[in-house]
């Protein structure tokens, strides 16, 4: 028996203990609870195990000069390697495409809200005339900043870093006109304030507004306990999406974004590659029946790169790598 093997059998069967890792952030709190809940009643015993992830304490970087794949989740895979945690929970659009050797998703939980949203400062007016006023829109995600810029040219986006706490003070104390967030993590720890807009033109990171929940492969305790958290039809849509932007090779950093959506029997995949000044959009709209979606995501993906995305990725990459 290796280690990792002798780690999780030993934490899990003296007593069943499930630890369950979570970055320390009030969001990633409530949603390391949410879990706990849940496998609490189904009769699991649990414990909350939080850590500070890399990207939440170098907050004076844009996230893509990091150059680090998964910099919210690899403090938690190395904890779960060390046989430190049991399990760990994360918001699913900070997971890379591909996990750690020995990890593996366990469980993705019913998916909240996927709209972005921009929360303002009570006055929308600068979004029907800009003026000769410059107007600044804060972001910290590519996606988001290629998309606004796409549709307002004349803005000036400014990075915003943070835990949403964090970025939501920081949008009060500016003279910023607004910052984007997503809906889910400001309505699940009740910060969603009155002065928001949703942008129901956004396409959305891949899998936003899902928690998925990871194991390690050899822990069959934990994995047959998250299997029953899981919610088929939002692992199908993040599968989807996911899949779409592995195939693109965007990781965390390009400006990509993908909804999937169940509707009857079908799925339907929205899919945007923007260039990061948002001038360039190559976008993708189509349907396949649900008992077809194994490599829906890879043939929609496949379609943007063979249509000027692969020109485009090796852009985005060469003027990132120069950033790093």
């Amino acid at each position: 028996m290796n280690n990792n093997s002798a780690l999780s059998q030993n934490s899990l069967e003296s007593g069943g203990l499930i630890r369950i890792g979570t970055r320390d952030s009030e969001l990633a709190l409530w949603q390391a609870h949410t879990v706990e809940r849940k496998l609490n009643n189904l009769g699991y015993a649990t414990q909350i195990v939080s850590v500070k992830s890399t990207g939440d304490l170098i907050l004076d970087k844009p996230l893509y000069e990091l150059g680090i794949t998964g910099i919210f989740t690899k403090t938690l895979d190395v904890a779960m390697l060390k046989g430190e945690v049991d399990i760990a929970v994360h918001s699913m659009k900070d997971v890379p495409t591909a996990l750690p050797k020995g990890i593996v998703q366990a469980a993705v939980l019913e998916r909240a809200s996927t709209l972005d949203i921009l929360v303002h400062q009570g006055d929308l007016s600068f979004l029907e005339n800009s003026g000769t006023s410059p107007i600044t829109i804060a972001t910290g995600s590519l996606r988001r900043k290629a998309q606004w810029l796409h549709k307002y040219p004349t803005h000036h986006v400014e990075d915003l870093r943070g835990n949403v706490n964090t970025r939501m003070q920081k949008l009060q104390n500016s003279h910023w006109q607004g910052a984007v967030f997503a809906a889910a993590g400001l309505e699940r720890i009740n910060l969603k304030p009155e002065t928001y807009l949703n942008l129901d033109w956004m396409i959305p990171a891949p899998a936003q507004g899902a928690m998925m929940v990871v194991a390690m492969e050899n822990d069959s305790f934990s994995r047959n306990a998250l299997a029953q958290l899981n919610h088929n039809e939002t692992e199908i849509c993040t599968f989807v999406e996911r899949q779409f932007l592995k195939t693109l090779e965007g990781g965390c950093t390009a400006p990509i974004g993908a909804l999937a959506e169940i509707i009857e029997d079908t799925i339907l995949l929205k899919g945007v590659l923007f260039s990061l000044d948002g001038k360039r959009k190559l976008e993708i709209e189509k349907t396949v029946k649900i008992n077809s979606y194994q490599n829906f995501g890879e043939i929609c993906a496949t379609e943007i790169l063979e249509n000027g995305g692969f020109e485009l990725m090796t852009e985005i990459r060469s003027v990132l790598a120069k950033k790093n």
